[in-house]
């Protein structure tokens, strides 16, 4: 039986903001790559999700050998990545069904989404079509106008995270047409293509891991979980 829950998990990192060779989602928080921390957070989902993996070519068998040193052994589907973001995301949709399930689309270097707010998305996704994590920024806000920057209202404006959800047959009928330049997630693929897109709270602690300053950050979470 296909489940009626997927997951797809793009993780096309290089390291180049990181400022290393490895690849941001190959580097250890805890012992163990970021990547394996993401992914086990959908293990703990049920029903357990169909999970596809989106990877550089170039970075499979990296993975692959990872997986043997850490013992991670799951049922993955492992799909090459394309040269965008969207091309990726493509990739790996072509491994979801064109029905009526539901998939998650998630950043391979996220790995402190939390299991609430998955099950969340996935519940608000099954009503509405969609579902996408936001939170509220804690700073002022300011937006450029003419030149000059204006104070603006930062209670108008949402952060926004992943995994983002959708009705598996409307997403992919989304990603079948053009890319965009000016689109900035998989909720900008969906909304320009004419459907609505559904807000649910997020988790602070959800955040993507792409400079030292996060993995520093990163470590301190995860070494707050193990003193809790």
């Amino acid at each position: 039986m296909i489940p009626s829950n997927h997951v797809v998990i793009v993780a096309g990192g290089s390291g180049t903001r990181m400022g290393t060779d490895t690849p941001k989602q190959f580097l250890k928080i805890n012992g163990k790559p970021i990547l394996m921390h993401t992914i086990e957070k959908f293990l703990f989902i049920s029903p357990q999700p169909n999970i596809v993996l989106v990877l550089p070519q170039n970075q499979i068998k990296i993975w692959e050998k990872l997986c043997e040193e850490h013992f991670f052994f799951h049922n993955i589907d492992i799909v090459a990545g394309g040269n965008t973001r969207f091309q990726s995301v493509k990739n790996g949709l072509s491994k979801i069904p064109s029905n009526n399930s539901l998939v998650a689309i998630h950043d391979g270097v996220r790995p402190f989404i939390s299991v609430d707010v998955i099950t969340r998305c996935f519940q608000t996704a099954e009503i509405h079509e969609s579902a996408i994590p936001v939170i509220k920024p804690v700073e002022s806000v300011r937006i450029i106008d003419n030149g000059s920057s204006k104070p603006f209202d930062r209670n108008n404006v949402f952060l926004v995270q992943t995994p983002q959800v959708f009705k598996s047959k409307l997403i992919k009928e989304c990603y079948s047409k053009p890319e965009q330049n000016f689109f900035t997630d998989d909720a900008s693929v969906f909304e320009y293509y004419g459907y609505q897109v559904t807000t649910v709270e997020g988790n602070r602690e959800n955040i993507k891991i792409t400079t030292p300053f996060d993995l520093l950050i990163a470590n301190a979470l995860i070494n707050k979980k193990q003193n809790s």
